[in-house]
C-alpha cells in the first residue's frame, strides 16, 4: 500500500525533487543541446522570450533552467523589477530605462536580483545542488554557474554552464574568483 501511494504522489508531482534537483535537471538538459556561445544582442518575445536553443552564453543556461525546472520566468521577473526599482540596479550600461531584451541575460542584473528576491548567500556557505554562484573570469568577465548535484572526487561540487563551448557539466567552481553565492526560495 505505500508503495502505491507513493507512486500515486510521484505521478501528481508532489513526491518530484526539490527546487535544486529541478534546476540541476534543466540545467543538465541543455547539454549536448547548447552547443555554441554567442552574445551577440537579439530583440526577443516577451515575456518568455529566448534565442535559438542551440547557443547563448553563461547567463542563458540560468535562464533556461530556471524557466524549464521551475517555470520561473527571469525575462519578465528582471524587467519588472527592474522597472519598478531601477536605482537598485547596476549603471554599467550607462542605459536610462530598462530593455527586455537583454537585462536578464546581463550577470551583474542577475546578481542584483538574486540578492533582492532570493537568498544571498556566504561566499564560504556550503554549496547545494542548484545554488548559483557568480564569479570573475579574468581579467574582468562577469560569469555565472549552477552548482551540480554531482561533485569531483574530493567532494567539490561541479557547475553547469557555459563559458564558451556550450552547456557543460565541469570542475571549474574553484577556478575563478568568486563574487556570489544566491539559493532560490522554494
Amino acid at each position: 500500500m505505500k508503495i502505491f501511494l507513493f507512486f500515486w504522489l510521484l505521478t501528481l508531482g508532489l513526491c518530484s525533487g526539490g527546487t535544486g534537483e529541478k534546476i540541476v535537471g534543466a540545467a543538465r538538459e541543455q547539454i549536448g543541446v547548447t552547443v555554441k556561445y554567442d552574445p551577440a544582442y537579439v530583440s526577443m518575445d516577451y515575456p518568455g522570450g529566448d534565442i535559438s536553443r542551440e547557443s547563448g552564453v553563461c547567463t542563458d543556461v540560468v535562464i533556461r533552467a530556471l524557466r524549464d525546472g521551475l517555470e520561473m520566468d527571469l525575462q519578465k521577473l528582471v524587467h519588472e523589477d527592474m522597472k519598478a526599482n531601477f536605482s537598485k540596479y547596476p549603471k554599467i550600461w550607462g542605459l536610462s530605462g530598462t530593455d527586455k531584451n537583454i537585462d536578464h541575460r546581463r550577470v551583474p542584473n542577475l546578481m542584483a536580483f538574486f540578492t533582492r528576491k532570493h537568498q544571498k548567500l556566504p561566499a564560504n556557505s556550503k554549496f547545494q545542488p542548484g545554488d548559483i554562484v557568480t564569479c570573475t573570469v579574468p581579467p574582468n568577465l562577469p560569469h555565472i554557474m549552477i552548482v551540480s548535484d554531482k561533485a569531483d572526487s574530493k567532494g567539490l561540487p561541479l557547475v553547469i554552464h557555459n563559458i564558451g563551448s556550450g552547456t557543460r557539466e565541469e570542475n571549474r567552481l574553484q577556478s575563478f574568483p568568486m563574487t556570489g553565492h544566491y539559493r532560490l526560495n522554494d
